[in-house]
């Protein structure tokens, strides 16, 4: 991922907010579903986020995500998931405000009544040649890209039961560069390769785990299978086409489910060969 120049590439949620809910005509004690286990995903309301939601409600999930700019579309993964049965919960929030991020993990802990599985997917990226960034960008950059995960790890290991599960979507790029223009991005998600290893030894006693997953180039809306770059980025790829958002959250599935229950501290690459 190249730029001539700085470009903004927005994932998450970044912008100034106000405590706003989309939400279930039902209330949060009858929400918890009777034990169901309940999982916030951040910037859930589009790309990977979205289908990282609609993923874990099929695995029997109940859902919070957040947002901020895109309302309507985190009501229809809102509904799409109470489609599937779940409950599901959208919050407004800033990921680029302290108390928002870490306040986003106790908001959905009161609306579901629980957390068992936290998905750091919020984040923003400037691309651009490092003698045009600015302190304000790596001010923006880290703040919501390392910042609020750590906020809503702390969170979470204060309100996660035993047994639970933080995975963290990092990036491609904290493995390989393929190329100039991404030198802040990808500190900003080299950063939470350290975070996700030293969490894992904090909340591993408690039957915790802590597992990052890196996607290569991933066709969505901010970044399309058709878009001006995208030839250059598939062919980085040793399967030389892009993967689906989908194909990521089999893996974040995956390390969410039981069956993971002995994997932590670790890195998983989906990413069709980037680092190969």
């Amino acid at each position: 991922m190249t730029s001539e120049t700085n470009t903004n590439i927005d994932t998450s949620i970044h912008t100034t907010t106000v405590t706003n809910t989309v939400t279930n005509e039902k209330s949060a004690e009858s929400a918890a579903g009777g034990g169901a286990p309940v999982a916030l995903v951040t910037g859930g309301s589009r790309g990977i986020g979205a289908a990282t939601a609609v993923r874990l409600a099929r695995e029997g999930h109940d859902v919070a995500i957040t947002y901020v700019n895109g309302k309507e579309a985190a009501e229809e993964v809102v509904g799409e998931v109470r489609r599937l049965g779940r409950w599901a919960v959208a919050l407004r929030a800033d990921a680029a405000d302290p108390g928002e991020a870490e306040g986003a993990v106790d908001r959905a802990v009161a609306e579901l009544g629980r957390l068992d599985v936290l998905v750091n997917n919020a984040g923003v990226g400037v691309l651009g040649p490092v003698e045009t960034l600015s302190p304000e960008d790596a001010d923006r950059v880290l703040a919501v890209n390392v910042r609020a995960v750590f906020l809503a790890c702390r969170a979470a290991a204060r309100r996660m039961g035993d047994g639970g599960r933080i995975i963290t979507v990092g990036s491609c790029m904290a493995q390989r560069v393929p190329g100039p223009g991404g030198t802040l991005y990808t500190m900003s998600k080299s950063a939470l390769i350290g975070l996700t290893r030293a969490l894992a030894r904090e909340v591993g006693p408690r039957g915790i785990t802590a597992n990052i997953v890196h996607p290569g180039p991933i066709d969505t809306d901010m970044n399309p299978a058709d878009g001006p770059f995208a030839a250059g980025q598939a062919a980085l790829t040793a399967l030389g086409r892009f993967g689906t958002a989908e194909e990521v959250t089999a893996m974040v599935a995956y390390l969410a489910s039981a069956d993971a229950a002995y994997v932590t501290g670790a890195e998983f690459a989906v990413d069709g060969g980037h680092a190969a």
